[in-house]
């Protein structure tokens, strides 16, 4: 096994082989917090995406963030784009995902991510594409709220800002020219909306914000937002409360997010990053209507960004290899989607991966990636437990020797495979001192070969089972 490790810093934040933009590269690593050390570990051990603190176990993909870094940066000139991160379970994918968010957040994009669901989709019955948007809008993030809930924040700065500038001038805030002076300020911002679709109600709604901000008006504040957040159910409801004509339904959502997009790059954001994971739950749709309902949102979504109609707006939906390629119910059984996705038959040709395109496959980690990624499980759980790992390069390597051996890992390991799997051995050398590793490793390799032995099976059987039949 010829492994090499590159080392490294994300912002102020350790990182291996992630290969992001120099200027974020320092030379001193800080201590981690021990707040997201015990998240990540938990995280990191129960196979699921850490929220925060990716950064500190970011292990290669570098051409891949490279590639969606570049996106960033057409977006925060005006432009627009749209990716779909493809890989296995595990390999990667929501992990990635969170990285760029955190990367984005950093340099002053507004982000927002969901994940799809049985009752949240992109189009369909009973407000399932509303409540893909508020979960959206929930999960909304700036710099200083990167947990969410970025909404009230968001716009109460942006007006705190504007009347802390013109008090500077000299007016008095409360008098009648300080509140003509904030008006014209907010009209400046929200014209432009206006001639967008959904743009006048929208630019009504921040204008009653701003009234219930000087006003001290709770009753309205909370309309605004609830309005804001795609609450209201009912035309007339939001017609009594705010004047506006119309509410953010299935049908209109996405329009709102351009409308999102326009505004915080007016009020001094770079632009507006859209994250969908799980987007396999739209392959499972059964029926087959609804489904290319939902694929058609997803082309429009793909001819507005890729034309440049949705200046400053970046969208990255998730998926798996089944959710893109299966020709039944996948994206390839809508012809339009088909003919902008495909790769003419290109892929697997020679060792060359096109990375420009909308589509970014996640392939296996090298055995120097996987190395170094027990490596910096190691720094972390020692931080975490104050506890000296007993392991020496040769048994860490002894490790992936055996993870490797299971039947298909040279296409088909996954990075979630590994972590559980070490943090696991990890787990028991710790709880148990009288612990021989080569023992543990033993009872380690038994069980994922068999696990491997059944996976393949089971893939072999599945590939002739009818259970995707429709009629």
């Amino acid at each position: 096994m010829n492994l090499k490790l590159t080392r490294g810093f994300f912002g102020n934040q350790a990182y291996y082989a992630i290969g992001v933009r120099k200027e974020k590269v320092t030379t001193m690593e800080s201590r981690i917090p021990k707040r997201i050390l015990n998240s990540l570990i938990n995280a990191l051990a129960a196979g699921v995406v850490p929220r925060t603190g990716a950064p500190y176990i970011a292990i290669g993909r570098i051409e891949e963030t490279e590639s969606l870094l570049s996106d960033l940066d057409n977006i925060s000139d005006g432009g627009s784009s749209l990716r779909f991160l493809i890989g296995r379970y595990g390999s990667g994918k929501s992990f990635l995902l969170q990285l760029i968010r955190g990367y984005a957040l950093e340099k002053g994009f507004v982000t927002a991510d969901a994940d799809l669901s049985p009752e949240r989709r992109l189009c369909g019955s009973n407000g399932s594409g509303a409540a893909t948007y508020r979960e959206l809008i929930n999960n909304l993030s700036i710099k200083t709220s990167a947990d969410g809930g970025a909404l009230t924040p968001l716009i109460s700065r942006w007006l705190s800002g504007k009347q802390s500038a013109l008090a500077s001038t000299g007016l008095e805030i409360g008098s009648e020219s300080f509140l003509n002076a904030m008006r014209r300020e907010i009209y400046s911002v929200t014209e432009e909306l206006e001639d967008k679709v959904g743009g006048f109600d929208f630019a009504t709604v921040i204008h009653k914000f701003y009234l219930a901000f000087i006003n001290d008006d709770e009753n309205l504040r909370s309309a605004c937002l609830r309005w804001l957040r795609g609450e209201y159910t009912s035309r007339s409801e939001a017609r009594r409360d705010l004047g506006a004509q119309n509410i953010i339904n299935d049908e209109n959502w996405y329009d709102y997010l351009k409308l999102i997009a326009c505004f915080v790059r007016k009020i001094g954001y770079l632009g507006f990053v859209v994250f969908i994971d799980e987007c396999v739950n739209l392959y499972k749709i059964t029926n087959r209507v609804s489904r290319e309902k939902n694929y058609e949102k997803i082309l429009s979504i793909f001819n507005d960004t890729l034309q440049g109609k949705a200046p400053g707006l970046g969208f990255i939906f998730v998926g798996t290899p089944q959710f893109l390629e299966d020709t039944r119910r996948g994206l390839y059984s809508y012809e339009a989607l088909r003919s902008r996705l495909d790769d003419g038959g290109l892929l697997g040709a020679g060792n060359y991966r096109n990375l420009s395109g909308p589509v970014i496959r996640l392939i296996r980690l090298t055995d120097s990636e996987l190395y170094a990624l027990i490596t910096r499980i190691n720094t972390l759980y020692s931080e975490c437990y104050s506890y000296k790992i007993p392991l020496t390069p040769e048994q860490m390597q002894a490790f992936l020797t055996v993870c490797l051996d299971k039947a298909g890992a040279d296409i088909k390991i996954t990075p979630r495979e590994i972590i559980r799997s070490y943090i696991s051995l990890l787990n028991i050398l710790r709880q148990n001192p009288e612990a021989d590793f080569d023992n543990v490793i033993g009872d380690v390799g038994s069980t994922l070969k068999a696990a491997g032995t059944d996976s393949a099976e089971t893939e072999g059987n599945s590939a002739d089972a009818l259970n995707d039949f429709e009629l």
